[in-house]
């Protein structure tokens, strides 16, 4: 997390009762909850890649980590681009990440099926009610994500996602466009870093 989770707590006096993170990878944000009083039961994990799920679970069998490739539209067949280091992998190919990160490399591509966020909920019986704090970080997709989740939003108060302020992947949505759409859904950016001048950084957001 390029902004630090217990500064945000600390400056904004957040309450999180619970946790929604979809792009997993290797739940690295799992120690940052856990200090900020939040029980591993309340923390519900969604990762694309099958590998990272199942090397999770055998860490840690209390984790509430799911397999699913989240996007806007349910069961469209796409195909998963698989880059050498992990956590750049996505269903969208590099734009202006081959500029940037020239030594992150594509090394596979595997077909898979896609899940709106909602329908994701609603199979897997996730407690939304008392999640309130989610956490996006799916490569470029995450403004797709958010559509997904049609009125599941509701439950939503705080939102901690990656950003991208140019097309970091191709066809990938825009800090300005998540400012956009989480406006009408009453949220308010509080927050926001950049790594570098890599294009792509991270937000935060709160509802007003």
């Amino acid at each position: 997390m390029i902004i630090p989770l217990k500064l945000l707590c600390q400056k904004l006096n957040l309450n999180i009762t619970g946790v929604l993170h979809v792009g997993a990878h290797e739940c690295e944000e799992q120690k940052y909850y856990i200090e900020q009083g939040i029980d591993n039961e309340n923390i519900y994990w969604v990762e694309a890649m099958e590998d990272k799920v199942e090397l999770m679970k055998n860490k840690n069998k209390d984790l509430n980590i799911y397999q699913s490739v989240i996007d806007i539209v349910d069961d469209k067949e796409v195909e998963f681009n698989i880059a050498d280091n992990g956590q750049s992998s996505s269903i969208l190919e590099f734009g202006t990440h081959a500029k940037h990160h020239p030594y992150v490399k594509m090394v596979g591509k595997k077909k898979v099926n896609t899940t709106r966020l909602d329908t994701f909920i609603k199979k897997n019986r996730i407690p939304i009610e008392r999640l309130n704090f989610m956490n996006l970080d799916i490569q470029g997709k995450e403004l797709d994500a958010l559509k997904s989740m049609d009125n599941y939003i509701q439950y939503i108060k705080y939102i901690y996602t990656e950003v991208n302020t140019e097309k970091v992947y191709k066809d990938c949505g825009l800090l300005s466009e998540i400012d956009e759409y989480l406006k009408e859904k009453g949220f308010v950016r509080v927050a926001c870093q950049m790594w570098g001048n890599c294009g792509w950084g991270d937000a935060f957001y709160m509802r007003v």
